[in-house]
């Protein structure tokens, strides 16, 4: 335990909070000083890594964008392959497309569906769990594409929004791992 509360608090040290940004009222947490840390940035890759490997994961999928810096180094380090979900209009050829409710509108993401299988257990890496809308859409698009979910995994989860019980449905008994909840 007392490793977690190690990388816990690492994690924590290197995640800047910057005030009114994209707007009036809102506190982004930025984790650029956490990729620029090669100790921090290893440790919450190791970590996931670690998460990939108890849920049996065959494949990691990270969510544009952030998801994408998080998730790649991930699957390498667990020796899995690496799916990109993009916004819509993002990927070359034959797509399957998921649009999802955001607070004001509506967005869709896709994935090339011949990269993953009925034998994929999937593991959604991203770095932010906010509403849970982003996560929900992408289950849904790996339960189309016919593989599994083996989990998500985010470096923070932000519970005021509620995100965690958005997704408890659609994740059916899969573990939804947050690092830091805030």
């Amino acid at each position: 335990m007392t490793e977690l509360t190690d990388i816990t608090a690492l994690l924590h040290s290197r995640i800047r909070d910057v005030d009114d940004y994209p707007k009036p009222g809102v506190v982004f947490k930025d984790i650029t000083p956490l990729l620029a840390d090669p100790v921090a940035f290893t440790a919450l890759t190791d970590t996931f890594a670690g998460i990939a490997e108890r849920t049996g994961a065959t494949k990691v999928v990270g969510l544009e964008a952030r998801g994408f810096i998080l998730g790649a180094p991930v699957a390498v380090r667990a020796g899995l392959g690496f799916i990109p979900v993009r916004k819509a209009g993002k990927l070359p050829g034959a797509t399957l497309g998921q649009a999802y409710d955001l607070e004001y509108g509506s967005a869709e993401i896709e994935v090339h569906a011949e990269d993953l299988s009925a034998d994929d257990r999937v593991l959604i890496v991203d770095d932010v769990l906010a509403t849970g809308g982003t996560a929900e859409a992408s289950i849904k698009l790996i339960h189309r594409a016919g593989a599994q979910v083996a989990g998500v995994a985010v470096l923070m989860e932000l519970g005021f929004l509620a995100g965690r019980s958005r997704l408890e449905a659609a994740l059916g008994g899969a573990p939804l791992e947050a690092l830091l909840t805030i």
